[in-house]
């Protein structure tokens, strides 16, 4: 009896162990035209912009070896960091708002009917559809000094037209509201699926203590989406530092390069440079620096798993 047993036993191993074999190379099968994809798109252009780095290289001439001359020319380049430094400024202007508003529209979603609440998240989540070069063409027409729609605007309260996208002092601003109209929209849906993912019963528990609002938004809301923030704080830092088509060309970087942001710093540099080594070198700085950033802010707000 024991015998058979062992051979039965054997031979369900035996099954399983063909059957989980079968579902890896399956699995393997499956994931094999993305892998490739990626290591043709990804990976090896991004070990060649490595090598790259350390080459005087164009497109008319074989590349020659000149070590960390590249990475040198560009950390001494006041103009790279001043486009580090308005990079930063710009995520200041815009990720800080664009959460806020985006909490506090998925606030409401949640707040309302059903059928309200998906006309409410249609309605924000159009900007996310629309390219950015269409947005900016509509945000300069808006911007425009003498017929735009904000100049005219304001001139209904007696404010004297301002130069939104010609005045190194607005400028930036400027870019930073269409940035955020742009983000909202993904944004907010995001923060609306984490917020009903709160049980209902932790809400219940506050209200009968008296909690209002404001309290329960605090000790209950954010500390349970805390991982979702957390998540939409580093890939909105990444978007906002790395925006490109909005200052290409609502400003071509001006007026002053007060729009210049760090892409554009290096497309431009790329663009007008028939040497390729400090462009490649530049883009390699600027991810160390968006990598440095992202781990700073995960060790500072130390994402944790939520337990119910």
């Amino acid at each position: 009896m024991s015998t058979t047993t062992e051979l039965i036993s054997k031979a369900e191993v035996k099954r399983l162990n063909k059957s989980k074999y079968r579902d890896t190379r399956l699995a393997f099968l499956m994931l094999a035209p993305v892998t490739i994809m990626l290591g043709i798109f990804v990976i090896y252009p991004a070990f060649q912009a490595v090598y790259l780095s350390f080459q005087d290289w164009s497109f008319y001439k074989p590349p020659e070896f000149v070590g960390w001359r590249n990475f040198t020319n560009v950390l001494s380049d006041p103009l790279f960091f001043a486009a580090i430094r308005r990079g930063f400024v710009f995520v200041l202007m815009t990720v800080p708002i664009m959460l806020v508003l985006a909490f506090l529209f998925a606030s409401l979603v949640v707040s309302v009917g059903k059928k309200f609440a998906t006309t409410l998240k249609v309605s924000i989540y159009i900007p996310t559809i629309i390219s950015g070069v269409i947005a900016s063409i509509i945000f300069v027409l808006i911007y425009d000094y003498s017929g735009g729609l904000l100049n005219a605007t304001l001139a209904n309260f007696d404010v004297a037209p301002i130069a939104w996208i010609g005045d190194p002092k607005w400028a930036l601003f400027a870019i930073a509201i269409p940035a955020i109209w742009l983000g909202m929209g993904l944004t907010s849906l995001i923060m609306v699926a984490a917020m009903v993912d709160i049980p209902e019963e932790f809400y219940e528990a506050a209200a009968m203590e008296g909690a209002n609002w404001w309290q329960k938004t605090l000790y209950i809301t954010i500390p349970q989406m805390k991982n979702v923030i957390l998540y939409l704080l580093i890939t909105g830092f990444v978007a906002s530092i790395q925006q490109f088509e909005l200052p290409l060309v609502m400003t071509g970087g001006g007026p002053l390069d007060s729009t210049n942001l760090p892409n554009l710093f290096i497309f431009n540099h790329f663009r007008n440079d028939i040497t390729v080594g400090y462009s490649i070198a530049a883009a390699l700085l600027l991810f160390v620096v968006l990598g440095t950033v992202s781990a700073l802010i995960f060790k500072v707000l130390n994402s944790e798993k939520l337990v119910d």
